[in-house]
């Protein structure tokens, strides 16, 4: 290989980049999965903690031992949890179990979809680049603002009138 500081003119810098850039490796990403064939992701919201199961079945969805349509009541909801599917297209083909904490049914369904999405680039490492396209890969780092003191809110400061 060239050395540095013997480079003279642009082939000689395409050609160590070229040397410096090549993997050694560059196996296939293997999936991840348990002894009963299931793949484990964690997907987070606001303070939404999802823990998620994925295995090959029939699309049933259980969170927190309910079934979707019982504990997301709004389609908004339960919409969210099956748009990583519907980018892959994989509707139907996925068993999922879900146990989640914490925060609203807003956070709770936007933490469910993100652990679907991890669960499915685990299961099917091929699907990562159509996750990660539409950003159901991104963990959505937004979170409430914390109030301060001598507001009212976070930002929003005391009411005065002059009288």
């Amino acid at each position: 290989m060239t050395d540095v500081t013997e480079t003279r003119g642009l082939q000689d810098l395409q050609r160590l980049r070229a040397a410096v850039a090549t993997p050694v490796d560059a196996a296939p990403v293997q999936p991840k999965r348990d002894a009963q064939g299931r793949s484990y992701a964690t997907g987070k919201r606001k303070n939404a903690i999802a823990r998620v199961w994925i295995k090959p079945g029939k699309g049933q969805v259980l969170v927190n031992d309910k079934d979707q349509s019982v504990y997301f009541a709004r389609p908004v909801l339960r919409m969210i949890i099956n748009q990583p599917f519907q980018a892959v297209d994989r509707e139907g083909q996925f068993d999922v179990v879900v146990t989640v904490v914490g925060g609203g049914l807003s956070g709770q369904a936007g933490a469910v979809r993100h652990g679907i999405s991890r669960a499915l680039t685990l299961y099917e490492p091929n699907l990562r680049p159509q996750l990660k396209a539409v950003g159901f890969l991104t963990r959505d780092a937004r979170v409430v603002e914390r109030k301060k003191y001598g507001r009212r809110k976070a930002r929003r400061g005391m009411q005065w009138a002059k009288r």
